[in-house]
């Protein structure tokens, strides 16, 4: 049996806070578990974005004691409607619509505003007795055994195993010498919180025009996030518009249907493209989240995918700390990493394939999507497999995915 020396987790979002408190239950008090990160001193979180958290990583989140902190506030997606049109048609036909519930009274995904997300983690952690450190890991060591994470504060800890959950421009992932592949899409997500006159009554909209997909996500209140994709050079212009020529630009993609419209807050653009990381895994070191990879926000996917690492490497680690076994190992390792890497990549080739099938002006492409759309509409067991998958309960779940303590 091997000596534990506990983890730390490089990185304080979601998936780094979710992570240590998944293992904070498996492994209990006794195991060392620290969070690293400097925007953990910067609380109460003023992140305006939110987040459409699926059935599945809902279900962790009460596992692990943070969902009845959000659940007030969090707005159920109920009903969900897919159109395809031109910016200057008049109309846009309904061509797939998703309803129902993945259980009885368990709709298949709920909108959360981050900042409450992450206020609760952070609140949650700190009850548990897991170290959060305001500082970011500068470097690390391994040696026969573990290894020495160095803080910058220049503090060492030894730990058998280092997460690096430090987003897409991992430093981690670049000190541990692991390569990325994917590409740019020349396009933004403009992100933007609204406020209109009629309730939306829990539906989400997927508008699909020429420059990408144009997504209205319902908020708690007469409210709704929007996550609206163009060309980047067109994105940075209408992000500088001024507020009334930025309202023009909304209008007309938003349309009236909701009654009067207007931004809550100031809308911000964020470059959007396809990474992963060539390995998850490296010596005593794992990937999650960003860190892993990014792929297109078309399917609402990016953070559910973060957190089903999460869910899957806090299994594996538990299982083996149960047995005494490190949970550095390079054997345990890669059971995480070949638990989550086929499901990422086909989640990255439908996103990408729905960007390129969608995100353009061919009319035989729109023609092509449109009967599809359509044949799946008509097809319910096809559309109830579709709610499966996007709840994330589909292929192996780990689980906490499923709504089991570890």
């Amino acid at each position: 049996m091997s000596v534990q020396r506990g983890i730390v987790i490089g990185g304080g979002a979601f998936a780094g806070l979710a992570l240590a408190l998944a293992l904070r239950q498996g492994l209990g008090p006794d195991f060392a578990i620290t969070v690293a990160d400097p925007a953990l001193d910067t609380r109460p979180s003023r992140d305006p974005r939110a987040t459409a958290i699926v059935a599945a990583c809902r279900r962790l989140f009460e596992v692990v004691g943070v969902w009845n902190d959000v659940a007030d506030g969090a707005q159920p997606i109920l009903d969900m409607v897919v159109t395809d049109s031109k910016l200057q048609d008049a109309t846009r036909p309904v061509f797939l619509t998703f309803s129902g519930d993945v259980q009885p009274g368990e709709p298949f995904a709920h909108m959360v505003e981050n900042r409450y997300l992450i206020d609760a983690l952070v609140q949650h952690a700190t009850a548990e007795g897991i170290d959060l450190r305001g500082l970011a890991v500068s470097d690390f060591v391994t040696h026969s055994g573990g290894m020495d994470v160095t803080l910058s504060d220049g503090n060492v800890i030894e730990a058998s195993l280092l997460v690096a959950a430090d987003g897409a421009r991992s430093k981690l992932r670049g000190r541990a010498g692991i390569a990325t592949h994917g590409w740019d899409y020349d396009q933004s997500g403009i992100v933007v919180t609204v406020g209109h006159d009629r309730d939306h009554q829990g539906r989400a909209e997927e508008h699909f025009l020429p420059a990408g997909p144009f997504a209205i996500l319902p908020l708690s209140g007469k409210r709704s996030s929007l996550v609206w994709t163009e060309k980047r050079t067109e994105a940075a212009r209408i992000v500088a518009l001024s507020e009334e020529e930025f309202h023009g630009e909304l209008e007309r993609r938003f349309g009236l249907h909701l009654g009067e419209v207007r931004a809550l807050d100031k809308p911000r653009a964020f470059p959007l493209g396809y990474f992963v990381a060539r390995s998850f895994i490296g010596e005593r070191l794992a990937l999650v989240g960003d860190a892993a990879h990014v792929i297109h926000p078309i399917a609402g996917q990016g953070l559910n995918m973060g957190l089903k690492d999460v869910a899957a490497l806090a299994e594996v680690i538990v299982d083996a700390a149960r047995l005494g076994i490190d949970p550095g190992q390079a054997d345990v390792l890669e059971r995480y990493q070949r638990w989550r890497r086929f499901d990422t990549m086909a989640m990255g080739l439908a996103t990408n394939s729905l960007n390129f099938l969608f995100s353009n002006e061919s009319t035989l492409l729109r023609t092509v999507r449109d009967i599809g759309l359509g044949l799946v509409d008509r097809a319910p067991p096809l559309k109830g497999l579709f709610i499966r998958q996007a709840a994330g309960l589909a292929g192996e779940v780990p689980r906490l995915l499923k709504g089991e303590a570890l």
